[in-house]
C-alpha cells in the first residue's frame, strides 16, 4: 500500500533524549504545578523569543482566554478577524465579549487595518488580531489605533513562534501575545500554550487564573480555571527547542521546492515573504483562481486526497459562519476573507517531508 502523506506532521527529539530528560521525573515525583521543568522552559523560551515576561499553559487556547479574563474585559465588543481557528473566536465569546468582525488583506491573510477604526464605537474594549501562517500583522498600525482608542491589543500568534519584526521578537507586541504549542506547530510541547506580556500585574492575575485563583496556599482570591502545564510537556518543550532552528531551516528547504514548482503558474497565488520578518515557514498556503487555473481549491483537495495526500481548506468555513454562531453575523461584511476561505488550501509541510513527496503533491495540484 503506498503511503499516505499526511498535511502535517509533529516534530519529535530523539527518543533517548526525551526519555533522559524526564528521568529525574521520577526521583522528584513533581509532575506538575509549576515544577523544574515548567521553571526552565520558561527561562529558554523567554531568550529565545525575546520577550519581557511570559507564562506557561496547558494550551494555547486558554493563554488567549485567561488573557481576556486577567485584562478585565468582561463585557463590549472585541475588533478581531474570522480568518482564523475556532479558539480565536471562541475565547471572546466565552468571555461574554462581542466580536466585531473586520476584513482581512487579500495578500498576508492578516486583519485590514484600514478597515478598521470605521468598526470602533463606544463599547469597544480590544482589539484581537492574528498572525496567520507566519504573516505578521501591521503592528505599528495597530498600536497607533489602540493608543488612540485607549484599547486594550491582545495578539492571537499561533503561527508566528520565532518569528521577529526587524530584530524585535513577535510575542513583544500588544499588551499580550499568546502562543500555541500544540503537536502541530513548528514547536510544539505536545499540548500547551504561553502569554508573553509586560505588565507585572497582569503577570500575577494569569497565573492565579491558571491555578484555580489561588494567591497563597491560604487564601483564594479569584474564580480560576485549570491551565497549568505539566512536566512531561515542558520537558518535551526543553528537548524540541533543542532542534527548532534546524527544523526551521528543514521546513524553508520544503517551501522553496514548493516555489519552484508553483511560482508563476497562472491562477495560483502563494504567500508572500514580508521583508522585515523573519519567518518560521510554518504554512504552505495556496490560493486557487478556478478562471485562470482551471480547477478550483475543492477539485484539487479531492484530487490530492484520492492520491493518498493530506491538505487543509484552513480556514475554511470562517468563524463568522460557525453553525453555532448562525444568525448573528453578516459575512458579507468581510468580502475579501469569504473569498479567501472559499479557494485557499494548505499543502503539506513540516520537516520531515521528502523533497519527493513535494515533487509528487506538486505534480498532482499541475497535472
Amino acid at each position: 500500500m503506498e503511503k499516505k502523506i499526511l498535511v502535517t506532521k509533529s516534530s519529535m527529539p530523539p527518543f533517548e533524549e526525551y526519555m533522559d530528560e524526564i528521568k529525574d521525573i521520577w526521583v522528584s515525583h513533581w509532575m506538575t504545578n509549576m515544577g523544574a521543568k515548567h521553571r526552565e522552559l520558561q527561562k529558554q523560551l523567554k531568550e529565545y523569543l525575546k520577550v519581557e515576561n511570559m507564562d506557561l499553559l496547558v494550551n494555547g487556547h486558554m493563554a488567549l482566554e485567561l488573557s481576556l479574563q486577567a485584562l478585565g474585559l468582561s463585557e463590549g465588543e472585541v475588533i478581531t478577524t474570522p480568518f482564523t481557528f475556532a479558539s480565536t473566536t471562541h475565547a471572546i465569546v466565552r468571555n461574554g465579549l462581542t466580536p466585531v468582525f473586520c476584513d482581512i488583506e487579500p495578500v498576508t491573510y492578516t486583519i485590514d487595518v484600514t478597515k478598521m477604526e470605521e468598526l470602533i464605537t463606544e463599547r469597544t474594549v480590544a482589539i484581537l488580531p492574528v498572525h496567520v501562517y507566519g504573516h505578521i500583522c501591521n503592528v505599528d498600525e495597530i498600536e497607533r489605533i489602540a493608543k488612540k482608542h485607549n484599547l486594550k491589543v491582545v495578539y492571537d500568534a499561533a503561527h508566528a513562534f520565532g518569528e521577529t519584526v526587524d530584530g524585535k521578537g513577535v510575542g513583544s507586541f500588544g499588551d499580550v501575545s499568546c502562543f500555541s504549542f500544540h503537536a502541530t506547530k513548528v514547536f510544539n510541547t505536545i499540548e500547551g500554550g504561553a502569554v508573553c506580556f509586560k505588565d507585572e500585574q497582569f503577570g500575577k492575575d494569569i497565573y492565579r487564573l491558571k491555578n484555580f485563583g489561588i494567591k497563597n496556599e491560604e487564601v483564594v482570591d479569584g474564580v480560576g480555571a485549570n491551565a497549568k502545564m505539566n512536566e512531561f510537556c515542558a520537558a518535551m518543550g526543553l528537548c524540541n527547542l533543542k532542534h527548532v532552528d534546524s527544523e526551521i531551516q528543514k521546513r524553508k528547504k520544503v517551501v522553496e521546492r514548493y516555489r519552484e514548482h508553483l511560482e508563476g503558474v497562472k491562477g495560483i497565488q502563494l504567500a508572500t515573504f514580508q521583508e522585515n520578518v523573519q519567518t518560521n515557514y510554518a504554512y504552505f498556503p495556496v490560493v486557487f483562481d478556478k478562471d485562470l487555473f482551471g480547477k478550483n481549491r475543492d477539485e484539487i483537495s479531492d484530487r490530492l486526497s484520492d492520491d493518498g495526500i493530506g491538505a487543509r481548506k484552513y480556514f475554511y468555513p470562517l468563524t463568522n459562519e460557525f453553525d453555532c454562531y448562525k444568525g448573528q453575523f453578516d459575512v458579507s461584511c468581510t468580502p475579501i476573507a469569504l473569498k479567501v476561505s472559499k479557494n485557499i488550501l494548505t499543502l503539506p509541510l513540516y520537516a520531515d517531508l521528502d523533497i519527493e513527496d513535494v515533487d509528487k503533491i506538486c505534480n498532482v495540484i499541475l497535472g
